[in-house]
């Protein structure tokens, strides 16, 4: 299948094709575009002429075809995430699960288009403000352009395009070159729900695409889901516009002394490897008592086994692939080097091509890489600690700052820790990974700026204007 870029409502071939292909067949899913300068400009033009009509239309109407995307996107989901997992290499129950839930993005975009509201600011505090009024209200920022990840490549799209229309924006999307198709499809489904063409414009490409899109002045607003490293030179290069990262992590859920071990251990297993690792929120570090570490390492070794590796496609599949062969090389790399310095591997550590299986590591120190930077691959390492302050102080200084999990039952405890961590997200008997689609998400530090989750994005996609009232 050869895609096209989408820009003011029509299909513009393109030139200098790159390939999506499956990474468990190798197969050939789909060719796309690369859009150079010139049809960045082209997607920016149209987006800003098309900026004043989407403002125009209102919130009920934009609520409307956000519902009705919606429904189209549950019609959709066996097609779609079937689409997903050949381009990805994620389970198929994890990628039609993914299509499922990006209803409740779509339905709280809706929701929130028809809530968005100022305030009054009360001026009889002063004898200048005797006698006047004067409000805070919300309108749209005109432009917004989104640069998407292959990680969850739907949702995050939804997460994009959903709130930048509720908030009366229009949008220019750049999706990742891993699986062009999915996003595409998303677009043509807003189509399909009866969003007027050229208010989403679709440009396909790499970092010089994301870079021409980033740079240029007619985007009013950026919004980014990716690593650390390149949200780092977007902000660098977005000047004095408003930006939100939702950027890299490295996973770590707590485990106190009162933890009930077996129940946990299943759930941590399940969220190393979930989408193969590929999540900015994937438990990666587990922190644990000392004399607890033996036997929860065991526990969540036993569950990892009942885990299934294999063909994305067939169902059953609990892990597919990650999303190509060198990215399993990365992590095959780090988890060598991990062991070399001392790390004992108690399963997994094979690669076959671009799929690695789930994999857990013990006697892991702070400093190894595995720790330390985001593997973003199907690894849990185990932290053994003596004292609660350990990992709290090794979260806390981290670079990064995202989600943290945490097991107790004690209340004192949690209280104790939420205070004093500091990352965007403190999830108390749950692991790191534990999201849903209203929640504000995001981090600080390295792990971004600004918050997801339509209520949140489209605070960030609006803009507050004074209006007073002198006489």
């Amino acid at each position: 299948m050869d895609l096209t870029h989408m820009i003011g409502g029509e299909a513009v071939p393109g030139s200098d094709r790159f390939e999506s292909r499956d990474p468990y067949r190798g197969d050939l899913v789909c060719t796309a575009p690369t859009a150079g300068v010139e049809e960045v400009d082209a997607a920016v033009i149209a987006a800003r002429k098309a900026a004043p009509e989407v403002a125009a239309m209102p919130a009920y109407e934009r609520a409307a075809i956000l519902r009705k995307t919606a429904e189209l996107v549950v019609a959709n989901a066996a097609a779609i995430g079937e689409i997903m997992a050949r381009e990805t290499g994620k389970a198929l129950g994890d990628a039609e699960g993914e299509v499922k839930r990006s209803m409740d993005t779509l339905t709280l975009s809706a929701e929130e288009a028809i809530r968005i509201e100022g305030s009054h600011v009360p001026l009889d505090g002063s004898a200048m403000g005797h006698g006047k009024m004067a409000f805070l209200m919300r309108f749209p920022v005109g432009v917004v352009g989104a640069i998407t990840p292959f990680n969850a490549p739907f949702n995050l799209a939804c997460h994009k395009l959903g709130p930048a229309f509720a908030a009366g924006n229009a949008a220019i999307i750049k999706p990742p070159q891993q699986c062009p198709l999915v996003v595409q499809r998303l677009v043509e489904l807003f189509y399909e729900a009866g969003l007027p063409r050229n208010f989403i414009q679709l440009i396909h490409g790499g970092a010089a695409t994301g870079q021409a899109l980033v740079e240029h002045p007619g985007v009013d607003m950026l919004t980014f889901t990716g690593s650390s490293q390149v949200g780092a030179a977007i902000r660098a290069r977005a000047g004095l516009r408003p930006v939100t990262l939702e950027l890299g992590g490295t996973g770590p859920t707590i485990v106190c002394e009162d933890a009930d071990l077996d129940e946990i251990a299943p759930v941590l297993a399940r969220n190393a490897v979930r989408l193969a690792g590929q999540s900015c929120i994937s438990v990666q570090n587990i922190h644990v008592p000392r004399a607890l570490a033996e036997d929860l390492s065991a526990k969540i070794t036993t569950e990892m086994n009942k885990l299934t590796l294999g063909d994305p496609l067939v169902k059953g599949t609990d892990v597919g692939t990650m999303i190509d062969e060198a990215a399993a090389q990365r992590v095959e790399t780090w988890v060598n080097a991990a062991i070399a310095q001392g790390a004992s591997l108690l399963v997994g550590g094979r690669r076959e091509g671009a799929a690695y299986a789930p994999t857990v590591l013990a006697n892991v120190h702070p400093e190894m890489k595995v720790a330390c930077d985001e593997v973003f691959g199907p690894v849990a390492s185990i932290l053994a600690y003596d004292d609660l302050s350990e990992p709290v102080e090794q979260i806390t200084n981290s670079r990064f700052g995202l989600q943290c999990g945490i097991y107790t039952d004690s209340t004192k405890r949690a209280m104790w820790l939420a205070r004093n961590l500091r990352t965007g997200g403190i999830i108390i008997n749950g692991t790191s990974t534990w999201r849903t689609d209203q929640l504000a998400y995001g981090g600080v530090k390295d792990s971004g700026i600004g918050r997801e989750g339509p209520r949140y994005a489209i605070r960030d996609m609006t803009e507050e204007r004074l209006i007073l009232f002198n006489h």
